[in-house]
């Protein structure tokens, strides 16, 4: 966690940064791992990825993956409005009748910006899109049947270097789309499985 995609040593306040995120309180429902961070987007990066463990929670939350990027660029890139940029990840299965709801991309995205809030992740120039993904099976695969998925890719500007609370978040986020309830006040979460979603 201490070299750059090149090899080098990493800067002070990109160690800084790790150091956060080492710190953070990674959820119980959620198997995180380091992966190879893309080395082209930013003179230094770093990755995780999570997956919701099915050991770890009620058999009928539904499983989630997502993936976490971090990328440090010490000029500030003007479409950054920052050294730091945060991309992220997350997607889970859904009922279908869920993933047609018109109101679950907004919903997806309020969870985002609802988790980041709660655990006090101080952000700028927040961007992202939200997609459900609705499918359905023929030929041998016909008897897969209907299906559905709903993704979440955004990215934004942390305004400070302790990123672990932003790690939490997407934790949250990612445990939030597998239906299993977040652990920070003042986030709540409707459930993909068992009734549709609402506008707040």
């Amino acid at each position: 966690m201490s070299t750059t995609p090149s090899g080098r040593a990493a800067s002070s306040e990109f160690t800084a940064a790790l150091e956060s995120i080492k710190a953070a309180a990674i959820r119980p429902e959620l198997i995180v791992s380091h992966i190879s961070a893309p080395g082209q987007l930013a003179p230094e990066s770093f990755a995780l990825a999570a997956d919701v463990n099915p050991s770890s929670h009620g058999a009928d939350s539904e499983l989630g993956t997502g993936r976490f990027v971090l990328l440090h660029d010490p000029s500030s890139p003007e479409e950054w409005g920052g050294r730091f940029r945060v991309i992220c990840f997350a997607k889970a299965p859904l009922e279908t009748d869920i993933g047609l709801d018109p109101f679950l991309a907004d919903v997806t995205w309020s969870w985002l910006v609802d988790a980041l809030d709660s655990r006090g992740a101080g952000y700028v120039s927040a961007s992202g899109t939200a997609t459900k993904i609705i499918s359905t099976g023929f030929g041998e695969l016909a008897a897969q049947g209907d299906g559905a998925q709903i993704e979440l890719r955004a990215s934004w500007t942390p305004t400070d270097t302790d990123l672990g609370v932003h790690v939490e978040a997407w934790g949250d986020l990612v445990c939030m789309l597998a239906g299993i309830p977040p652990t920070a006040e003042g986030v709540s979460v409707l459930s993909l499985r068992r009734s549709k979603s609402k506008r707040a």
